[in-house]
C-alpha cells in the first residue's frame, strides 16, 4: 500500500494567527483536527513538518532538534512575513516544548501546551519508542515481520536521542522566562510522559494569566482521543479571552 505522506499545511483566515506544532515521531495530522476547528472559528492557522518526520523513519536518524527547531523558528517567521503580527501557538507534545521554547526566544501571544514533556525520559525508554515507531511505519507499507526485523538492524543508538533530552533540559531550565498567558492541558492517561509535566509547566511560568486543566479520559495523544472536541473549544476560547 502507498502511504498518503503528511504535509506542512496553512489554512488562511483573519488577522488572529496560530503556529500548530506536532510531536516528536508525529506529523502536522496530529493538529489538523485542532487547526480546522480554529480556522472555522475565523484564526489562520500554519503548522510546519519536521525534517524526518512523516516520511520513510531511515530519516528520523539522520535528523535532530536544531533542524526540528529550525523548522518550528521558519513556521513562526512564515506566519510574520504574511502580516500576522500577534501570533499564537498550540504544540502536542515535543511540540509544546518547541512553544515554550518560542515563548521566551520571540513575541507571541500566547501558548497551549499540550502533553508537554518536562521530566526526561531515559534514553533507552525513548529508543524503544522509535523502533516501534518504525515498525509500524513499515507495517503499513505491507512489508513482512521477516523484512522489517532485517531493516531494523539500522536503527543502532541515536545521538538524536541524547539532544533531545538536552532540548528538554535547556527549556525547563528556562521556563520562568515565560510571560505570555499560558493554558497547560494535559491527559490523566498520558502512557509516553509523566502527567506531573503539566504542574511543572503552569507552576513554573511566570505568566500572569495561566491554566491548567486536565482531561481525564484522554491519552497522550490528546488531539485525537475521545475528549478532543472540548480539547478544542477549550483551546479556542483560551485564544479568545486574550487581548489581541
Amino acid at each position: 500500500m502507498k502511504r498518503v505522506l503528511p504535509e506542512p499545511f496553512t489554512f488562511e483566515g483573519g488577522e488572529k494567527a496560530v503556529l500548530l506544532l506536532h510531536g516528536f515521531t508525529g506529523n502536522t495530522a496530529d493538529v489538523r483536527m485542532l487547526a480546522r476547528f480554529l480556522n472555522d472559528k475565523g484564526y489562520t492557522c500554519h503548522a510546519p513538518q519536521y525534517k524526518g518526520h512523516g516520511v520513510p523513519p531511515e530519516e528520523l536518524i539522520r535528523t535532530g532538534p536544531e533542524d526540528w527547531w529550525k523548522d518550528v523558528e521558519e513556521g513562526y517567521q512564515f506566519l510574520r512575513n504574511k502580516g500576522h503580527e500577534s501570533i499564537v501557538l498550540a504544540g502536542l507534545s515535543l511540540g509544546g516544548v518547541f512553544s515554550l521554547k518560542l515563548g521566551y526566544t520571540v513575541p507571541i501571544k500566547g501558548i497551549v501546551t499540550m502533553c508537554a514533556p518536562m521530566y526526561l525520559k531515559s534514553e533507552e525508554t525513548m529508543y524503544e519508542g522509535v523502533l516501534e515507531y518504525a515498525r509500524n511505519y513499515k507495517k503499513f507499507e505491507g512489508k513482512s515481520p521477516e523484512q522489517i526485523e532485517e531493516e531494523m538492524k539500522q536503527f543502532a543508538p541515536m545521538n538524536t536521542l541524547k539532544a533531545l533530552q538536552q532540548l528538554m533540559q535547556d527549556v525547563r531550565n528556562n521556563i520562568d522566562m515565560i510571560y505570555a498567558p499560558t493554558f497547560v492541558a494535559q491527559a490523566r492517561h498520558d502512557q509516553m510522559i509523566n502527567p506531573d509535566s503539566a504542574n511543572i509547566i503552569y507552576n513554573e511560568v511566570e505568566s500572569g494569566k495561566k491554566e491548567l486543566k486536565w482531561y481525564e479520559e484522554s491519552g497522550h495523544a490528546i488531539t485525537l482521543d475521545k475528549e478532543r472536541d472540548k480539547l478544542h473549544e477549550d483551546v479556542y476560547q483560551f485564544f479568545e479571552s486574550l487581548d489581541w
